[in-house]
């Protein structure tokens, strides 16, 4: 049994096709197929039901490939304990970045952070935070960057920075006279949300129900983009909710639309977060300290009240 039979493996379960999973690996389908026929062979069990279409594992193929996961982190980490001795940033490291921080904080550090180090190689994937949860604890993600506390147990969190709501409110809305705003001010029947299954979302709602009572069938207007809420309520549809750096790239003739909240602010935490057992602390802390000088100079400091990301 080799680690290189155990990742074909993985790589079939994955795919639920041959082919597939010879293309991920860089490998022939003949090569791949022979490796785990010969696995199978020596456990004299079967791991995949190749009558099935799509492949599916077996009973005994799901506890292998439960523990095989296992042995290939693990096998995966020699060199990061090798990388982490030696102080070397370098390598592979997979970073999730959920929806609504994506459009405003990558732009703003990947530029610097490539410069700064070169050896990194960065691979993001834009992941809401469920599928980045599933992702961490599966393997797939090194970190990722998300709104917390979420308060999982085998996920640690470091936080970045802390973000603002800024209301956008239209000519003619109720509040457009107010130059600032208070959360009591909020009707979320009045507000334009984005799709469920975003925790800015859940944020939103988290605020707004802290003052007033709400059903979820009351909602009429909802988006999959902040930007769309955005023309929406230029069309005196409502008001909106936005994070303060996706402010930063409104139009001149809709910055007047901005209305700040009184302190405390309401805000959003944003952290990096990864798995307990990660050990590739180098370049957690790299993106930490580039990330966290850049939004410096973006956000200017506030007294601020954290509003919860996860749906109450």
């Amino acid at each position: 049994m080799t680690i290189t039979q155990l990742y074909y493996v993985l790589a079939v379960a994955e795919h639920q096709n041959f082919t597939k999973a010879a293309k991920k690996c860089f490998v022939t389908q003949p090569t791949l197929s022979m490796q785990i026929q010969k696995l199978e062979n020596q456990l004299n069990i079967l791991i995949f039901d190749r009558s099935k279409k799509p492949i599916e594992l077996t009973d005994v193929g799901r506890k292998i490939v439960y523990q095989a996961k296992n042995i290939v982190n693990e096998a995966n980490r020699i060199q990061d304990i090798v990388d982490q001795q030696k102080g070397f940033i370098g390598g592979e490291f997979k970073l999730g970045i959920i929806p609504t921080i994506m459009p405003t904080l990558l732009p703003m550090f990947l530029k610097t952070f490539i410069k700064k180090y070169p050896k990194v190689k960065l691979k993001i994937e834009e992941l809401n935070t469920e599928e980045i949860i599933m992702k961490i604890n599966d393997g797939h993600l090194d970190a990722a960057i998300v709104s917390t506390p979420l308060k999982i147990e085998d996920i640690k969190e470091r936080v970045l920075f802390y973000e603002p709501f800024v209301g956008y409110i239209p000519k003619h809305h109720r509040l457009s006279d107010k130059k600032k705003i208070d959360v009591s001010d909020l009707d979320i029947n009045d507000v334009l949300l984005l799709q469920d299954g975003h925790c800015f979302r859940d944020g939103v709602i988290n605020l707004c129900s802290t003052f007033k009572n709400h059903k979820e069938d009351t909602f009429q207007l909802e988006s999959g983009s902040i930007e769309m809420l955005v023309k929406l309520s230029n069309e005196g549809l409502g008001m909106t909710l936005l994070p303060y750096l996706h402010t930063l790239d409104i139009k001149e003739k809709e910055r007047k639309n901005l209305h700040n909240f009184n302190e405390p602010s309401p805000a959003r935490e944003v952290s990096i977060i990864y798995h307990k057992s990660e050990l590739k602390f180098q370049i957690i802390e790299a993106l930490q300290d580039v990330i966290s000088g850049i939004i410096r100079g973006a956000i200017a400091f506030q007294d601020v009240k954290i509003i919860s990301p996860l749906p109450k």
